[in-house]
């Protein structure tokens, strides 16, 4: 059996929320060291009409100065000034989910920031996890 456990680390960037009327969580900055490679994981709850729109931006840096991620730097979407989902104000979603992105562009820092615009009068829960993988010091494969 190949070991998975030992070459992946699971970094909670945003703890599940609930999103509504202008409430967002802070944004987040996760720490690549020692990793060569990410996945971005979006928990989506559910969702009615009445929400507004929520976004979930990407961006990254080497050191304190951020740039949003171009498609380059993603796998699983194409980022619009960094904008890696929209779940939209007029959609009526009945069903929850969960959304993965790859991240390959090669910087330290990766920050994530929800967005809401619109009136959100039940919200939406929200979670993003970040799992980092193909770390440079980990046990051989036995």
């Amino acid at each position: 059996m190949k070991d998975l456990y030992n070459h992946i680390e699971f970094v909670q960037a945003i703890k599940p929320v609930l999103v509504l009327d202008d409430t967002v969580p802070a944004a987040a900055t996760v720490d690549l060291a020692g990793f060569n490679s990410a996945v971005i994981e979006l928990s989506v709850g559910l969702k009615s009409a009445d929400a507004g729109t929520i976004t979930l931006k990407a961006e990254h840096s080497d050191a304190t100065s951020f740039a949003a991620v171009a498609a380059a730097d993603m796998q699983g979407v194409t980022p619009a000034e960094g904008v890696i989902y929209t779940i939209d104000a007029d959609s009526d979603d009945s069903t929850s989910r969960i959304v993965k992105f790859g991240y390959v562009g090669g910087k330290r820092y990766l920050k994530l920031t929800i967005a809401e615009v619109g009136g959100n009068a039940s919200g939406v829960i929200l979670g993003v996890t970040v799992v980092k993988g193909h770390g440079l010091d980990v046990p051989p494969i036995s």
